[in-house]
């Protein structure tokens, strides 16, 4: 079968080398072309270069194609995938550096918050561009992103644009694998329920061979000897689970961001282990061991074996292109799959895929309690995503006063005024808001 995907930030190498690799890792995926789009040259060009010693050594009659040209790409597209950073390292780090003068010490700065909300300004501003150029070059192509603000994002694309569009994260996989390591049992025999919004789903069903294990892991969160172990780096997530009853997804440092409780002063933030924005920007900045390793990988006569990822996009191109029924976790448009979360917004939901696409399942209510964290940051996308489709610096400043995290430390003036400081320190990236 013949079809054709297009990578854009292919200079991400971890991004790009799994993805890649995930692809090539099903026989019936490998004849098609792989068009590696990234804005860096030189990152692309090591992208490239992986791309080609994996199929050379594999003998695979794959295409690979690399370039800049992001419209050239896109023609005749069938799947698009995104994992981008718009304006790089430089402006991630106003996203950080600002609101840390003003006391809000983000462990990401990527989903909501200050950070978050002005890295979804930049990101889907570019997403969109992407996507109008694929409504002209490849209008019935599958966009599959990986960028953050995820919810923002998707939100945007679905109010802006005809494109069809899924999110898609590794959190609730990975939860699940550790919660397997919690309680010491099999990952293969372990199966779950997950459902709520990006970064911030619920284990609605968690099950060890068919039977439920939350009163084994219940028990494992009462015993002072689990917090020596694999639970040391992961208190913020039990102490939420053992006040709503349900676990959620993505990581402790991640989920101290989206609510009140955990980052508003530095003693908390140490009785949680939690790491803040200065520890996110050096290791941002420390990516030279990453590359190098990249780069002798490529360098290396050894054989570069195939190993599949956690990630989705490969199976969901598996599924669409062989007809075989998959099981995925996408963030799609909330079309009353969850009843008691507003209609219209992103949500996260397991979703089956064949050969006629990707549907989303019917889900119902959450439970209360964790339906009213999730619309905490739901009001904050609501409104960065209507920032991003009108412009606006006023709507920009009410997403981020409406912030559980950046509300629970600042006064609506200080609010204003750091929003004033970041457009103004981020000017270059963020054209046309008035």
């Amino acid at each position: 079968m013949s079809f054709k995907v297009v990578l854009i930030g292919a200079g991400s190498h971890v991004f790009g080398q799994n993805l890649i690799t995930d692809i090539l890792s099903y026989p019936e995926l490998r004849d098609c072309t792989i068009s590696l789009v990234d804005i860096d040259k030189d990152r692309l060009s090591l992208t490239e270069a992986f791309a080609r010693k994996l199929v050379d050594q594999w003998g695979f009659k794959t295409k690979i194609e690399a370039t800049t040209d992001r419209r050239r790409a896109l023609e005749g597209a069938d799947y698009v995938v995104t994992s981008i950073r718009a304006g790089g390292l430089e402006a991630t780090k106003l996203d950080l550096e600002i609101p840390l003068k003003y006391g809000i010490d983000q462990a990401v700065g990527d989903t909501v918050g200050p950070g978050g909300v002005f890295y979804g300004l930049k990101n889907a501003s570019a997403i969109l561009d992407i996507c109008h150029d694929m409504e002209e070059l490849c209008p019935d192509a599958l966009l599959m992103n990986y960028t953050n603000p995820m919810a923002i994002i998707c939100w945007s694309v679905y109010e802006g644009t005809k494109v069809n569009v899924v999110g898609l994260c590794h959190s609730v996989q990975g939860t699940a694998y550790t919660l397997a390591k919690y309680i010491n049992a099999p990952p293969a025999e372990v199966s779950y329920l997950a459902a709520g919004i990006n970064h911030m789903s619920w284990f609605l069903e968690f099950k060890w061979r068919g039977e439920d294990a939350y009163p084994i892991l219940r028990r494992r969160v009462e015993d002072p000897e689990f917090y020596r172990g694999p639970a040391r780096g992961d208190l913020v997530r039990i102490e939420v689970f053992k006040a709503v009853g349900y676990y959620p997804s993505e990581s402790s440092h991640h989920l101290s961001e989206y609510l009140p409780y955990f980052r508003k002063r530095q003693n908390i933030m140490e009785k949680y282990r939690l790491w803040g924005s200065l520890n996110r920007i050096k290791s941002m900045e420390d990516r030279s061991r990453e590359d190098e390793a990249f780069r002798k990988m490529i360098e290396s006569p050894e054989k570069i074996p195939i190993r599949r990822s956690a990630e989705y996009c490969s199976t969901i191109i598996y599924s669409m292109e062989t007809g075989v029924l998959s099981l995925i976790y996408g963030n799609v448009r909330n079309t009353g799959l969850i009843t008691n979360l507003p209609y219209g917004c992103c949500v996260e939901v397991p979703c089956l895929v064949d050969k006629t696409g990707i549907h989303p399942c019917y889900v119902g209510r959450l439970p209360p309690q964790c339906a009213a964290l999730n619309r905490m940051d739901i009001n904050v996308q609501e409104l960065a995503t209507k920032a991003v489709l009108e412009r606006s610096r006023e709507l920009v400043f009410q997403a981020i006063m409406v912030d559980p995290l950046t509300s629970a430390v600042l006064t609506i003036e200080e609010i204003r005024n750091m929003v004033d400081e970041m457009f103004k320190a981020e000017e270059k990236y963020l054209k046309g808001y008035i």
